[in-house]
């Protein structure tokens, strides 16, 4: 009968102190190294450029004329909408321009009843929605507009 021995398994010789500080020295480094590159990483300056659309001079001073006239250019660089508030393209109708250039309610109201004047002087109409719906065109609602402002102007307001 054969017998054979196998070597038995040894502990790996205890590590010194010194050892062990070193160890955890590298592990230490390796660790900040990382951290450090993270920070890096999280805080590095990104160059952007913000842009914002050129203001238009308005050639009112009341607050109510400068609204109207600034709804008014809205309608013509986004788009006039006939039958709903907005639609898909940007596109707005009076009563939404005005609310979007105005800085608050009160001051919507005030323009959207000038315009609502204005139109009133010069077509039969009970709404501005009601009469904005009737037109073929956006030009007679930048008439509108324009003769609004001017209304608010002559007025102060």
């Amino acid at each position: 009968m054969t017998t054979t021995i196998t070597p038995s398994a040894t502990r790996p010789p205890a590590l010194t102190l010194d050892e062990r500080l070193a160890l955890t020295g590298l592990a230490m480094d390796d660790r900040l190294d990382t951290a450090g590159v993270a920070v890096s990483v999280r805080t590095a300056h990104i160059d952007t450029e913000i842009t914002m659309p050129p203001q238009t001079a308005t050639p009112y001073r009341t607050p109510i004329a400068a609204l109207l006239h600034r709804a008014r250019i809205r309608i013509q660089t986004d788009g006039w909408c006939r039958t709903a508030l907005y639609d898909n393209t940007g596109a707005v109708c009076p009563i939404r321009a005005i609310r979007l250039e105005a800085s608050s309610r009160g001051q919507a109201d005030d323009a959207a009843f000038l315009l609502l004047e204005a139109v009133r002087r010069q077509w039969q109409a009970d709404t501005i929605p009601s009469w904005n719906a009737q037109q073929d065109t956006v030009a007679p609602v930048l008439i509108a507009f324009g003769r609004a402002a001017e209304l608010a102007h002559a007025r102060n307001l």
